[in-house]
């Protein structure tokens, strides 16, 4: 069996094991593999095996990749995980099924905008920014709900969920037992938290998409 498919199986029975002690059991999350740097041949033995979801944080290198995987394969689901530039829409809503990183008004405009000129729906997350750091995107707790009534009641997104990157150094569990709080209040049923260190505390905290890059397919190849 390929390394990376007995990488992917050993990740699907920590969250089983995981999720079978919890009381009440949760719903089983979705693997987002998160394929930025690595080239096709390392991604399809995952997409052959039968896995569903990808992600990437750069368009451009999304686009390189997946316009051609996904006219053979259209049953994948593509993530954007990485911070998105509003002048980069536009390809995004082509490309992508879902966008983690929706955190600010012209952005959520923009994608709107084209949602309507390609008939299309894109499954969002709202980014909150849990720390209120400075250098990280996000909509901080407070600005939260005039945010998320814009978006879907004045442009009709289709919001299912919130996303958050904790404080590096800090214990996650505190944060992503916030954003469970948050997506409580506004009856969101998704929540995209817990990557390769922490996807273990991100699904006992209710996590329905972990987003794991290096523990499916290795180190980064730095570009």
């Amino acid at each position: 069996m390929h390394n990376i498919i007995n990488k992917i199986e050993f990740i699907k029975s920590e969250i089983k094991r995981t999720i079978q002690k919890k009381q009440p059991k949760s719903q089983n999350p979705e693997i987002i593999a998160v394929s930025k740097t690595f080239p096709s041949e390392k991604i399809l033995p995952l997409i052959k095996y039968g896995h569903i979801h990808f992600g990437e944080n750069k368009i451009q290198e999304a686009e390189d990749k997946w316009v051609k995987l996904k006219e053979e394969y259209n049953h994948v689901k593509l993530h954007m995980v990485g911070k998105l530039q509003s002048n980069k829409a536009k390809k995004a809503v082509q490309l992508f099924d879902y966008i983690h990183s929706l955190d600010n008004a012209k952005l959520a405009e923009k994608i709107s905008k084209f949602e309507l000129q390609f008939n299309k729906k894109i499954n969002i997350f709202i980014q909150v920014n849990l720390g209120n750091e400075e250098q990280k995107s996000g909509i901080t707790k407070s600005d939260l709900k005039g945010f998320y009534d814009f978006c879907t009641k004045n442009l009709s997104l289709n919001i299912i969920g919130l996303m958050c990157i904790p404080p590096q150094n800090l214990d996650s569990v505190n944060y992503f037992n916030d954003l469970n709080n948050l997506a409580k209040t506004f009856n969101l049923s998704n929540l995209s938290m817990g990557m390769s260190h922490d996807y273990i505390e991100a699904i006992n905290c209710g996590s329905t998409f972990v987003r794991i890059g290096e523990m499916i397919f290795g180190k980064r190849i730095i570009q």
